[in-house]
């Protein structure tokens, strides 16, 4: 992995997890937070590392659906972390409804993507 990836993964861990906490602070307050909650945002880091690398793959890819994939597989993780652990904060915290919803995002900003950011020929 080269260096601007490595640097750009580590950045927009670091930033979704700031995003987090400070839409978790408005919501429950920053002094409610759990330290469960810090540390589960610490998973962001490697979260984007990881996939990061299907980034430029799906940049490349010319059929819809397998692009839609690679971009899904990319964000399914850094966003499953960014998800669950703010609704697990909600005293009203249903498993199966969050899980729908996530799994319903990740399927529309996936295809999102795709359509927007097709290569050029």
């Amino acid at each position: 992995m080269n260096a601007p990836i490595l640097r750009t993964a580590l950045i927009t861990g670091v930033v979704i997890a700031a995003v987090n906490i400070l839409f978790a602070a408005l919501d429950y307050g920053l002094d409610t937070l759990p330290p469960w909650f810090y540390l589960a945002q610490l998973l962001l880091l490697p979260a984007m590392l990881l996939p990061i690398r299907y980034f430029p793959q799906a940049a490349v890819t010319r059929e819809f659906l397998p692009r839609a994939a690679l971009y899904a597989m990319g964000w399914a993780v850094p966003y499953a972390i960014y998800k669950f652990a703010h609704d697990a904060l909600s005293p009203a915290f249903q498993p199966a409804g969050s899980l729908v919803s996530y799994l319903i995002t990740v399927a529309v900003f996936s295809l999102l993507f795709a359509a927007i950011r097709k290569p050029t020929r």
